[in-house]
C-alpha cells in the first residue's frame, strides 16, 4: 500500500484507539465499523507531486536495427559483463550512473512471433495448498488457498466482483473449485452434496458456498478471487496476497513471455500497488499492470530496445490509469470516501538477451538475488519517496528516514493528479546467474535491505520460482501482514561459458 502524503496525524479507532490506515472500514484490533468515522471526517485530499530534479543529459541512443530507430549502449567497457556490486543505473533522460550498463544487440525484424501471455501456456507445478515456509492458506485473511491459477481481471471492477480475465490475458480460475478444468489443478475435496464446480469454505473446509459467498455450513464469508493470485508461466510466477489487516486487495501483477525477433525468449513481470488514499486503487493498480504488459510484449516483439520498451509501456500504464479519473464512481464505490483520482505505482523487469531491465514509478522495487549466495545482493531501484528525498538530499540517514513516520509518502505515482510522469529505467549485464525479485512495499517492509531479502528467498528460487514467491508472501505475512503483498520471481541464467568468459576479462 502506497500513500499519499498525509500532513495529519493517523486517525484511531474510536473504540479501542487502534492506529488506522487510509481506508480501512474495520478496525484491525477489534473489528470496529469505521463507516461513521470517515463518513465524519473525510481523508484529506491529494497533493501533486514533488518533482524530482533530475541533471540534463543527452538523450540516449539504442542500438539500430532495421525498422528503428536505436542506437548503442553508454558503457565504457563495451562487452565487459558487470559484476553484481558494480551494477549500475541508467535513466531514461540518458542520465548515468555509474556506467556499465551492459550491451544489447538484436538482429533484424523476422516475422512476428507467438507471445504467449498470463494463463495461455500457463503450468502450474505445485499444488500444494500450503506454501512451504509461508503460512497456511486456509488461515483467516490471507485469501484462500493457493497452488493454482487465480487471478483478478486487468482494468476490471477492482476485484470486488471476484471475475474478469486475468492480468496478462489468462482466465480468471478460483482454486477453490472442484470441477475439472483445463490447466490448473483444483484443490480440495469434494463439497458435501455439491455437484460440479461446488466451492469448499476455507474456514471449516466441509460446507459449500452458497452464491452469495457465504459457507452454508459455518456461515463464514468466502474471500473474493483477488484476495490471493498465483500465477506461474514457464521460468517466472508471481504470488499476490490482500495480507490480514485490509479488506481488499489492491495490488496487481502481469507476468507473460514474447519472443525476440530473433525466437530468444524474454521474459517479463509488472508489479502494480494501488495508493489506498486514491478512489479505486485496485481498478488502477489493474489497469497498469495490464497496460504495461500489453506495450513491453508488443515493443520487445518489434525488436526495440528492452529499456526504451520500459519506459513505453510505463508512459501507457499511465495513460490507462489517467484514463481511468474520466469516469464517475459508481454505486459500489464507498460513498463515505474522498473521490479523487485513481492512482498506483509501478515497477517492472525484463529478463532478455542476457540483459536485465528494470523501470518503475513509485516505492515498489526490484532487488537482485545471486544464485551464489557468497555473492552480494543488490537492491536495482530508488524509491520516489519522502524517506528517498530526505537521504539523497543528506537531511537524514536511511535508518532515520524510514523510522519517520511519513517515510512511505511517495513523491511519484501513476494517475491524473500526477502532474509530470517521469519513468525511471535501468539496465544491467550480471556475469552470473541469480534471481530477480520485483515486489511492493507489503514485501519489502519485512525484508528492506538486500542481504534480507535474499536471506528471505529460498536457495531453490531459480528452480523453483512459484514456490519461492509463495515463501516471500508467508514471510511478510508471518511478520504481520499489515499491507497487500506482491511479489514476482524471476529467474536470471547466464550461459556457463559466458559466465567464464567474464571471470577470464574480469
Amino acid at each position: 500500500m502506497s500513500q499519499m502524503p498525509d500532513p495529519a496525524g493517523r486517525p484511531v479507532c474510536p473504540e479501542c484507539a487502534e492506529p488506522l490506515e487510509s481506508g480501512d472500514l474495520f478496525c484491525g484490533a477489534c473489528g470496529h465499523d469505521l463507516a461513521d468515522l470517515w463518513s465524519a471526517s473525510p481523508p484529506a485530499g491529494d497533493r501533486p507531486t514533488l518533482v524530482m530534479n533530475h541533471t540534463p543529459a543527452a538523450a540516449v541512443q539504442w542500438p539500430s536495427a532495421p525498422g528503428t530507430e536505436r542506437g548503442t549502449d553508454r558503457s565504457d567497457a563495451p562487452g565487459r559483463a558487470c559484476h553484481a556490486e558494480e551494477l549500475p543505473v541508467l535513466e531514461s533522460d540518458g542520465s548515468c550512473l555509474p556506467p556499465h550498463t551492459g550491451d544489447f544487440e538484436l538482429p533484424a525484424p523476422a516475422p512476428a512471433a507467438a507471445r504467449i501471455r498470463g494463463g495461455e501456456a500457463a503450468a502450474v507445478a505445485d499444488t500444494d495448498p500450503t506454501p512451504p515456509g509461508g503460512t497456511p492458506t486456509d488461515a483467516p485473511g490471507t485469501g484462500g488457498t493457493s497452488g493454482t491459477d487465480s487471478t483478478a481481471g486487468p482494468g476490471g471492477t477492482g476485484g470486488e466482483s471476484g471475475t474478469g480475465d486475468a492480468p496478462g490475458g489468462g482466465s480468471a480460475v478460483d482454486p477453490r473449485t472442484t470441477a475439472p478444468v483445463p490447466g490448473p489443478v483444483p484443490v480440495g475435496p469434494p463439497a458435501p452434496g455439491g455437484g460440479a464446480g461446488a466451492k469448499l469454505c476455507v474456514a471449516c473446509r466441509t460446507g459449500r458456498v452458497d452464491a452469495d459467498g457465504y459457507c452454508e455450513n459455518c456461515g463464514h464469508a468466502q474471500p473474493r478471487e483477488r484476495d490471493h493470485m498465483e500465477r506461474e508461466l514457464g521460468s517466472v510466477a508471481a504470488v499476490s496476497d490482500r495480507g490480514l489487516r485490509h479488506h481488499r486487495n489492491e495490488d496487481a501483477f502481469a507476468v507473460s513471455s514474447a519472443a525476440l525477433p530473433d525466437g530468444s525468449p524474454a521474459v517479463v513481470a509488472v508489479v502494480c500497488d494501488g495508493v489506498s488514499s486514491a478512489t479505486r486503487p485496485d481498478d488502477a493498480s489493474a489497469a497498469a499492470a495490464a497496460s504495461a504488459d500489453e506495450s513491453l510484449l508488443a515493443g520487445l516483439e518489434r525488436g526495440t530496445h528492452p529499456q526504451q520498451a520500459m519506459h513505453d509501456a510505463i508512459v501507457a500504464a499511465a495513460e490507462a490509469v489517467t484514463t481511468l479519473a474520466a469516469y464517475p464512481p459508481s454505486a459500489l464505490d464507498e460513498p463515505h470516501r474522498h473521490q479523487n483520482a485513481p492512482a498506483c505505482t509501478i515497477v517492472g523487469a525484463v529478463v532478455a538477451n542476457g540483459l536485465l531491465t528494470v523501470g518503475w514509478i513509485g516505492d515498489s522495487r526490484v532487488y537482485w538475488v545471486p544464485d551464489d549466495r557468497g555473492l552480494p545482493p543488490a537492491r536495482l531501484t530508488e524509491d520516489d519517496s519522502w524517506a528517498a528525498q530526505m537521504v539523497a538530499a543528506g537531511l537524514m540517514n536511511e535508518a532515520e528516514a524510514y523510522a519517520d513516520a511519513r517515510a512511505h509518502a511517495i513523491t511519484g505515482w501513476l494517475g491524473a493528479d500526477a502532474y509530470e510522469v517521469e519513468p525511471h529505467t535501468a539496465s544491467f549485464k550480471p556475469d552470473h546467474s541469480g534471481v530477480v525479485v520485483v515486489c511492493t512495499d507489503g514485501l519489502w517492509n519485512y525484508a528492506e535491505g538486500a542481504d534480507e531479502m535474499a536471506r528471505a528467498l529460498p536457495d531453490d528460487a531459480a528452480a523453483r520460482p512459484l514456490h519461492a514467491a509463495r515463501v516471500l508472501v508467508g514471510h511478510a505475512l508471518d511478520g504481520g501482514g499489515h499491507d497487500n503483498v506482491t511479489v514476482a520471481v524471476l529467474p536470471f541464467a547466464v550461459p556457463p561459458q559466458a559466465a567464464e568468459s567474464a571471470c577470464a576479462t574480469a
